[in-house]
């Protein structure tokens, strides 16, 4: 049990909170039916919260101000719709009492969540009961002060009861058959703080879902969404912006970081007037416009998995394993990647880098991209690729089903022999150029003169713990008859291990092995 929430603790936290909002997403989105039925409270508060952990990756703050002020005006920054707004207003409030504070005990904590449900009440121009408000403010008063465990539990413990207490307090949830779904997120965040202070205990339960697979239907009184950032303008000004903006539409909130930064949001017909009346109050940037009805017919498809691959030989093999393919390598473009999550027409992208470096650059991307979930699974190696490509499972839940895929790229050790092209010292001797390499894992374990004989060797290497399938990707240019060498060292002395092997074109070693 933690005494005392320190930095390292609100980064744990933070990062608890993020990978918790990415796994129930989707379970979040199908519940959306307040204030609009558009199926995006998740997405919204998995993005904001994404753009919190890059702002405070950013700047690596050591302080426990530090983290949760970089977390503050991160998610007003990437604010995403009404939920993220919102969660945004509950950071800033819980940066603001805490920014002076070099560790926060229970009595801090539960002054911190109270600033946090004020802060978010006053950013809703028509607060409601029966949703995420409720919510906050039932963590809030049931927090009071005493150990940090204890303020903790209470407050996690108030959320969900809250949380359960939705559809009595809202008809249209009640006649959906579920719970607010921001509020669903806020418990989300507080149960992972939950399982930081408290050593892992959880207490929120599984997010009830509706039985059908899609979201709920629109039923916004209103055709747009509109969102940007304000600047150069002060609290007068500010008030002002609203009333107008509530004269246009329903769901406004306007909500700064306590200095010159202000999120504005509204449901409006007439794009342009709230847009209009931004730029009379103000600077207006990063302005978003969402059309409701387009928002649930824009993707053909829910779920693509996308394979990044070095050239059309992999990207062949790839593809008739069902994936989608986009050719390049760790010289792949912002540009180029974004053009191929959307060329997959599916709101969620799973990606497989087959590498290390085309991981990060895929990241840098996907974690900003517009419209679409962007998950990337880890890996160093294309046949990690095709083994997680090998267990994916569309009828799967998603988040269960990107689990899956990441245990199954995890779990395949990877080996490879390359040609060396200069002298080196290795952890197995010194090489010449042009002594054959075998590598495990990225580590060189064996030198050798002829290249079957160190496939072979290395081959038993990889399964001398063990294995029940190899796969082989083999280079173009690698000797005739290096995959039959191979398969019948293993008839001879593995008969148990299946064996697979695959042309694969242009790679950078001479072979791929892979065993699962």
């Amino acid at each position: 049990m933690l005494r005392t929430l320190t930095a390292a603790a609100a980064r744990r936290w933070a990062d608890l909170a993020l990978a918790g909002l990415a796994a129930e997403r989707e379970a979040i989105d199908r519940i959306n039916v307040y204030p609009v039925a558009d199926g995006d409270t998740g997405t919204n508060l998995l993005h904001t919260m994404r753009a919190a952990v890059e702002a405070l990756d950013a700047v690596e703050p050591d302080t426990l101000g530090g983290v949760l002020a970089a977390l503050s005006k991160g998610a007003l920054g990437g604010a995403c719709g009404n939920s993220g707004v919102l969660l945004s207003q509950a950071l800033r409030g819980i940066a603001e009492s805490l920014r002076d504070v070099a560790e926060a005990d229970g009595r801090a904590l539960g002054a911190a969540l109270a600033r946090a449900d004020e802060l978010a009440r006053q950013a809703v121009a028509e607060p409601a009961e029966g949703t995420v408000l409720s919510v906050l403010r039932a963590a809030a008063l049931a927090a009071g002060s005493g150990e940090l465990d204890a303020v903790v539990h209470r407050a996690t413990r108030a959320a969900v009861d809250a949380l359960a207490a939705t559809p009595g307090q809202l008809s249209v949830l009640f006649d959906a058959g579920v719970v607010d779904a921001g509020g669903r997120g806020l418990v989300i965040m507080l149960d992972a703080l939950h399982a930081v202070v408290r050593d892992g205990e959880r207490l929120a339960p599984e997010a009830p879902v509706p039985g059908d697979s899609g979201v709920l239907e629109h039923e916004s009184q209103h055709e747009y969404e509109v969102m940007y950032l304000l600047a150069d303008t002060d609290q007068g000004r500010v008030a002002a912006l609203r009333d107008a903006l509530c004269a246009l539409g329903d769901c406004v909130s306007v909500v700064g970081d306590g200095a010159d930064s202000w999120a504005v949001h509204v449901h409006c017909d007439d794009i342009g007037a709230a847009i209009e009346s931004g730029i009379g109050t103000g600077r207006v940037h990063k302005i978003k416009v969402t059309r409701f009805a387009d928002q649930q017919a824009a993707f053909a498809r829910d779920v693509a998995v996308l394979a990044c691959v070095t050239d059309d030989v992999l990207g062949e093999l790839f593809a008739a394993e069902g994936a989608d393919v986009l050719v390049g390598g760790a010289e792949l473009t912002e540009e180029r990647l974004r053009e191929a999550f959307v060329a997959t027409g599916a709101a969620h992208v799973v990606v497989l880098p087959n590498g290390a470096a085309t991981a990060a650059a895929v990241e840098r991307v996907g974690a900003i991209g517009e419209g679409q979930d962007v998950v990337v699974v880890p890996m160093a190696s294309p046949v990690q690729g095709l083994a997680a490509l090998a267990v994916h499972d569309p009828t799967r839940r998603r988040a269960a089903d990107q689990v899956a895929m990441a245990e199954a790229a995890a779990a395949t050790r990877r080996g490879e022999l390359r040609i060396a092209d200069a002298e080196a010292l290795t952890w197995v001797g010194r090489c010449l150029p042009g002594d054959v390499l075998g590598l495990i894992d990225g580590e060189v374990v064996l030198i050798g003169d002829d290249v079957p004989a160190a496939a072979r060797e290395l081959a038993t290497r990889m399964l001398a713990t063990g294995g029940e399938l190899l796969t082989a990707l083999v280079r173009a240019d690698a000797p005739a008859g290096l995959p039959e060498a191979l398969a019948g060292h293993l008839r001879h002395a593995h008969p148990e291990v299946e064996f697979a092997h695959y042309p694969g074109g242009n790679l950078d070693a001479l072979l791929l092995i892979g065993v699962e």
